[in-house]
């Protein structure tokens, strides 16, 4: 477990998960998508967590507008993955930030997937994307 936290060391959010048995395909690994679920469980905590930004429908939230996914290690069950987020540095723009994931098995103490996603601040009401208020560029600046 010391290999997996100097991996994951530089990462202000993390999630544990247990892989279940369904995550797998007929292929006897974890489906891809599932990789990119971890993710969204890592990154949903970090904005609701760590920098406190909603996801509401009613308002302006963030939503994500693309993600990269390298597939490193096929996962199995059993196994726990540790999936992290963080901002990207240099990411930030006046709409969108970048978020950098690891999937990580504590079983193989290896990464399993890396990520990037784009989330860009969006008004759900009016369905168009929103500047970033300087408020909530300080929380990610800081992160």
């Amino acid at each position: 477990m010391l290999f997996i936290q100097d991996l994951i060391q530089d990462y202000p959010s993390y999630v544990e998960i247990p892989v279940q048995w369904g995550d797998m395909d007929a292929m006897q690994h974890v489906n891809n998508i599932m990789y990119l679920r971890y993710m969204e469980s890592s990154r949903i905590r970090f904005f609701t967590d760590v920098l406190k930004i909603g996801f509401s429908p009613d308002g302006v939230g963030a939503i994500l507008a693309e993600i990269q996914c390298k597939y490193k290690f096929p996962l199995t069950y059993p196994d726990t993955v540790i999936a992290t987020s963080r901002i990207l540095p240099d990411s930030l723009d006046e709409f969108s930030v970048k978020i950098q994931h690891l999937v990580v098995s504590t079983k193989y103490e290896r990464i399993a997937a890396e990520g990037i996603a784009r989330i860009v601040l969006y008004d759900y009401p009016e369905k168009k994307k929103a500047s970033i208020p300087e408020a909530v560029k300080m929380r990610l600046l800081k992160n």
